[in-house]
């Protein structure tokens, strides 16, 4: 019988285990930090009803669905009424809507999930992907406090992190439609079209975009397209010259003078949340692609590496659950894109391989020893501290590799020698070297070696 080749499809992320660790590691930052600003955890089915997840059908977005099916169902020729979520948006406007009356608002909930998309397979694109989404959402009203509240979660998320300057960049949509209103662009779906082309800016640059808005498609004037050029490409450089250029865009529609007043408070607000005014600014090219945003968008980005792109986006909605409830559901969200920003760091080589979760391995020196090898191992997980005991002996210095090789850095030996002195010897695979402690000491000076070792990582 011929054997199956070993292979994973293209656009899965499969780690092995030491940079699984990195990985795990920075699941647990963020959810630690979520949790810390006092968002509930929200697991949802992998699976969902198809017509529940393509509420709007045709686009881009059901053309990347993965529709699944059991061999049963193929079998009849039915059409498959179940798919993977490609997102976590669209299941929580399900969840929020199913357990309306169950939640109290505003609902603070994280999500820290796999998700799945049908993508070309290409460098650094994955088709499984986790995403880590916070969302706070309001019954009838949410006020636009919320909104400066999730930059100050980022910066905690970010900083924890330690991955490198990095600035939130903030915009508001009603903002943008006003003025595109001023300038004439006034039809609600050109406007969405024109907000499109405006997010290619930083990919496609300038001329690109004026040459899209003079075009066949939108027909705009040389003198409206370099207006909206001019009005995207405006950037801070402090919270002051923020506010500054805000009033200097002058008078405009209704919408326009909302979503400035939004952005001022907004900004203000996210200064007195504790976040630096050198790690947040006001780009007013930031659109998102998305249309169900409707006031403040974010974007993330690493100052010394732009070329990764946002690291972290998301933004305000007017109505999340509208396909599912008649009750009115506003809220603002945010979303960290993990798998794709761990690749990105580890391709940059801005993120190292982790140190294994086992912090000691007890060697075997001798099979008779055995029990006393598993008692002390039971002792040292009875302090916290996570331990290995070798089960099948072999030489020492093949131990040690073993120990070099699955990232432990501490080997604790216990020979002859060391049973009769009761004593015990840690060997330092880091550092390459060694101390004796006495028994009765080796939880205290391991616990001492640990904390050294975390703070040196």
């Amino acid at each position: 019988m011929a054997l199956t080749p070993a292979r994973t499809m293209p656009g899965v992320l499969e780690l092995l285990p030491l940079d699984q660790i990195a990985f795990q590691r920075m699941l647990d930052v963020i959810r630690r930090n979520y949790e810390r600003f006092g968002f509930l955890p929200v697991e949802t089915p992998v699976i969902e009803f198809s017509d529940v997840l393509l509420t709007k059908t045709g686009g881009e977005t059901e053309r990347q669905v993965y529709f699944v099916q059991s061999t049963g169902a193929l079998e009849q020729g039915e059409k498959p009424d179940l798919a993977l979520r490609f997102d976590l948006t669209v299941p929580l406007a399900r969840y929020v809507a199913e357990h309306e009356h169950d939640l109290s608002f505003p609902f603070r909930r994280y999500q820290m999930q796999r998700v799945y998309r049908g993508e070309r397979a290409q460098r650094g694109r994955f088709r499984e992907f986790y995403q880590c989404d916070i969302d706070v959402i309001g019954k009838d009203n949410l006020s636009v406090r919320y909104d400066a509240e999730l930059p100050a979660v980022i910066y905690s998320v970010f900083r924890e992190l330690d991955i490198g300057p990095f600035t939130i960049q903030l915009n508001n949509r009603k903002l943008m439609r006003g003025f595109f209103e001023s300038l004439g662009v006034a039809d609600s779906e050109q406007q969405t079209l024109v907000l499109r082309e405006v997010d290619k800016l930083d990919k496609r640059g300038a001329d690109y975009v004026r040459d899209t808005l003079t075009g066949e498609q939108f027909g705009l004037s040389i003198e409206t397209a370099q207006k909206i050029l001019d009005f995207v490409q405006v950037r801070s450089t402090s919270l002051q010259d923020a506010f500054d250029k805000l009033d200097a865009l002058g008078a405009g529609p209704e919408a326009m003078e909302q979503g400035r007043a939004e952005l001022k408070e907004v900004l203000g607000l996210i200064r007195d949340f504790g976040v630096p005014e050198t790690h947040f600014v006001l780009n007013l090219s930031i659109a998102r692609g998305l249309d169900y945003y409707t006031g403040t968008v974010y974007e993330t980005t690493l100052n010394d590496h732009p070329q990764i792109g946002s690291i972290c986006s998301g933004g305000r909605y007017e109505n999340l659950a509208s396909q599912y409830t008649k009750s009115k559901l506003p809220g603002v969200g945010i979303s960290i894109g993990l798998t794709r920003l761990y690749w990105q760091l580890r391709d940059a080589g801005l993120i190292a391989t982790g140190q294994s979760t086992v912090d000691v391995l007890v060697t075997q020196m001798d099979e008779k020893q055995l029990p006393a090898y598993l008692a002390l191992a039971s002792e040292l997980r009875g302090a916290g501290i996570a331990t290995e005991v070798v089960l099948e002996g072999g030489k020492l210095g093949k131990q040690f590799k073993y120990a070099d090789r699955a990232g432990i850095r501490f080997v604790i030996v216990l020979g002859e020698d060391e049973l009769a002195k009761g004593v015990v010897t840690v060997k330092d695979l880091r550092r390459e070297d060694q101390f004796e402690v006495q028994r009765s000491e080796l939880i205290k000076a391991l616990r001492v070696e640990l904390a050294q070792a975390e703070v040196g990582r």
